[in-house]
This record gives C-alpha cells, structure tokens and sequence, in this order.
C-alpha cells in the first residue's frame, strides 16, 4: 500500500514517516510539509531506510503525483478541515490525527465522503490504551453521572482542550442516563472550573516534559473512581496510525474514532 503523511515534520508526522518506513507491507512514496520542502525524510524525520530518500514537498499534490492510495494527516487546526477535503476529492484515503476539526468541517467531509471513491477515519487518539479509556469512561457514565475529565500534554500543543477530551466528554454525554447539577465556581476567577463540552466540565494541563495524558474522574457518595491513561512516547500512536492505514480503504466513507477499526 502506497502511503503518503501530510505534516512529516511534525512530531507526530515524524513518527509516523518512521512507523510507515519501518512496516514491510507498506510503502512511504510521498512526504508534504510546507515549511520544510525540498528536504529528504533522511534529514527530517530522521528516517534510515526505506523512505529517508522522498523529498518533503510543499503541496499535496505531491501524494497524486506519487500515486498515494493513503495519506496519514498530522497538520493542525488551521489546515486539517482543507487537507481532509482535498484528499477526499482527489481519492486518496485520509488517516487524521490531527484534531481542531470544527462539527462544521466534519459534517462537509461526511457529506463528501459519501459519494467519493476514498473514505476516511478521524481518530482523536491513536494509542488503543486511550481507545479503551473513552469506553470504559462511557461505561462508567451509565452509573456514575458526576464526572470530569483532566488532560495533560506537552506545551507544544497547540489546540486546548485536546480532540481526546473532547471525544470522550461526547461518549460519557451518549451513555449516561442523568446529568448531574455541576457545582458552581467563583465568578472572580473565571475558567477555574475549565470549559464545559456536551454537559461535562474538561479542564487542560499544558507542561514541558508531559506527552499526552488524560484522567477521567467520577464521583459518587462515599467513593470516587479514576481511569488514567498516559502515553509517555509518541510511539504509543504508531500501531494505532498503522492499523488505520490498513483499514481506512474497507470502510463506509467517514468514520470518526479508531473503535471503528478495532
């Protein structure tokens, strides 16, 4: 399968140049990063081996011109929403990891992915530690309703909260019969008590030396339960990411989160 990843400089790109370029049934033909075009993989991902030799370009339509049957997007808010529907109209299947996706962006994408020849899957986390986290949050919603949800990532990141928190606060809100009276918080200090997202309050930790990181807290009388999954090396991602690669060409245009797969 012929793979090409959109933000190969990145630190999530790079990881996946590497996983791609490492994986025998795989094949890394193309590479886009505008800000570090005209490069080789070699220098930027660091990639020995298969792949190091493709030279970064600076326009997708580096993935037609390689024949790319999959891309794997890690760009950023501001440019995820257009790359996602320029790969669906060119046929290429879309592997997202990078989040920032507004409902207005997905639901454009859904629509065109209903009728394009390439689908799609969004996951908000790749590591299937985080995948199994969001369903045993859901399950737990169903008989303790008071929950929080703390996420903790490095200070690079650029979006907060992050897509994972997101997510997950959408699964609890589906499974969960009762939504509880939030306590309150002093109007003096606003954004003490983080942002509510589908009924259920989300709060963002951004610190050097964190990778990414996520607790969901529920609370019931006389007990508390807390599920807690870290990833401390972006590795965490790559068989997630890979796993979507190979699937990605079997579904039924676009799917949103990596349990579409598992």
């Amino acid at each position: 399968m012929r793979v090409g990843i959109v933000g190969a400089g990145g630190r999530m790109g790079a990881e996946a140049c590497r996983a791609v370029g490492a994986t025998e049934d795989l094949e890394l033909v193309a590479a886009v990063d505008p800000g570090l075009a005209g490069r080789t993989l070699a220098e930027v991902a660091h990639l020995e081996g298969p792949g190091g030799e493709v030279v970064v370009a600076e326009h997708l339509d580096a993935l037609s011109d390689a024949h790319a049957e999959v891309a794997v997007e890690f760009t950023g808010p501001a440019s995820v929403g257009d790359n996602l529907l320029w790969l669906l109209e060119h046929g290429i299947h879309a592997v997202v990891g990078a989040t920032g996706l507004t409902g207005e962006q997905l639901d454009a994408a859904r629509q065109l992915a209903a009728t394009s020849t390439a689908n799609a899957l969004v996951a908000p986390n790749f590591a299937i530690g985080a995948v199994l986290l969001m369903r045993f949050a859901a399950e737990a919603a169903r008989h303790l309703p008071h929950v929080e949800v703390v996420e903790l990532h490095h200070d690079g990141k650029v979006d907060a909260p992050s897509g994972t928190a997101l997510r997950t606060a959408e699964l609890i809100a589906d499974a969960r019969a009762v939504v509880p009276d939030a306590p309150g918080g002093d109007d003096r200090h606003p954004g003490a008590r983080g942002v509510e997202h589908a009924g259920v309050r989300v709060h963002s930790v951004r610190l050097p030396g964190l990778v990414a990181h996520q607790e969901v807290l529920f609370g019931g009388p006389g007990q508390t339960l807390t599920l807690r999954h870290d990833s401390i090396d972006r590795t965490s991602f790559m068989p997630g990411v890979l796993l979507a690669v190979r699937s990605v060409a079997g579904l039924d245009g676009l799917e949103v989160g990596l349990d579409a797969v598992l």
